[in-house]
């Protein structure tokens, strides 16, 4: 997630009229570390380190939620920070924008890999793991120094960022084409297509493949490359002001059949009786079904939370202030504060679900407080 300053431009931070995309913001960052959390209680991997429940009753709605989030969170995120890209560029200039791209992105992304990621690691190595050597000694054997964890949507940023520029000076693209705000038929119909697509991408790049060093699962991507140019082209044809409430109906109608499909997953893996994989990758008409579900479900959930945002949630309290502005600390620094809690009641012998329902609200708190707690260090707001 972008930083305050990455995300917004000074003066639209200060305009009433986008109050609502800072409180979006705080939503999609409590979202981000449930989605941690809810990996680390219902898988054996993907996380630093995990406990997995075995209880069905409780793997199939913590399933839907991770697939749900996933179909449109990081997206979202994408969108937001082209939303305000263009503005800023014009008003910095190439040089000073690069310049502070680098600084307000490059320096955490360089500080998570050095230093975040592996102590994190170290968590897990000598409390979970039970080597109980020094922070140091672990260091002296430790080999993935380009680990960049979540950071990877810091990185991503960074590289679509620098092919605005490059599309900017060099092609002289300007984005500003004069675009009706599109109907619910043409965004239902972009969500076919880009389901189509990640389809195609994911028969070479299932979800869960990696591109290393960089953390990019390229399964994920067209919608990220999709949303990043739909952020460029909503801001200059101001789309998020003109979405209709007639438009938010008729998608909550969307999202809500594609919600009652989703047992149908299931109830086709029981049938057909197939790997769980044929829905993350490969030639395989179930993937085609998942895709196109996972882009009409999530593009319908973001516009919907864009209408609703602006509608409802255009205001602020000195709390959501706050909180908004703790956001990129709270992404950058949460997997400390999960690990850190996972650890510590580890030996409590429950069922991982319950040490879930308990934690979820602690850990999401305890992350924006300790965000909170970080920009009070000098200096260290210049750059998050």
């Amino acid at each position: 997630m972008p930083t305050q300053n990455a995300t917004l431009s000074p003066d639209s931070q200060q305009s009433g009229k986008l109050v609502y995309i800072n409180n979006i913001k705080i939503l999609l960052t409590i979202l981000v570390i449930l989605h941690h959390l809810f990996i680390a209680y219902s898988t054996a991997e993907g996380w630093y380190y995990t406990e997995p429940t075995t209880i069905f009753g409780v793997l199939v709605p913590v399933k839907m939620f991770i697939s749900i989030n996933q179909s449109f969170f990081m997206g979202f995120f994408f969108m937001l920070a082209a939303y305000f890209t263009d503005s800023s560029f014009t008003k910095k200039g190439t040089f000073k924008f690069i310049a502070d791209r680098l600084i307000r992105l490059g320096i955490p992304l360089v500080f998570y890999c050095l230093f975040i990621s592996p102590f994190t690691s170290y968590l897990v190595y000598y409390f979970a793991q039970e080597h109980h050597i020094t922070f140091l000694q672990y260091l002296s054997g430790y080999d993935t120094w380009i680990d960049v964890g979540v950071m990877w949507f810091v990185l991503a940023l960074l590289v679509f960022t620098l092919m605005y520029v490059i599309a900017k000076t060099v092609f002289k693209i300007s984005f500003e084409n004069t675009l009706p705000v599109p109907t619910t038929r043409k965004i239902l119909l972009f969500a076919l297509v880009l389901g189509l697509v990640t389809f195609a991408v994911r028969i070479v790049f299932p979800v869960g493949w990696v591109l290393e060093p960089f953390g990019f699962q390229l399964g994920h991507f067209p919608q990220y490359i999709a949303f990043f140019t739909i952020g460029l082209l909503a801001s200059k044809n101001k789309w998020f002001e003109e979405l209709s409430q007639r438009t938010r109906k008729r998608l909550t109608l969307s999202a809500g059949i594609c919600l009652l499909l989703f047992p149908l997953f299931f109830i086709i893996r029981i049938n057909v009786k197939m790997p769980i994989e044929w829905y993350s990758g490969g030639f395989h008409w179930q993937q085609l079904l998942y895709a196109v579900w996972e882009q009409c479900i999530g593009i319908s959930i973001l516009i919907i939370l864009l209408i609703k945002g602006r509608t409802k949630w255009n205001k602020t309290t000195p709390l959501l202030t706050k909180a908004s502005r703790f956001s990129f600390a709270t992404y950058i620094f949460h997997p400390i504060v999960i690990v850190g809690f996972t650890l510590a009641i580890r030996n409590w012998i429950v069922d991982p679900a319950v040490k879930l329902l308990v934690m979820a609200p602690i850990i999401v708190l305890s992350s924006f407080v300790l965000g909170g707690l970080l920009l009070l260090i000098p200096g260290l707001k210049r750059i998050i």
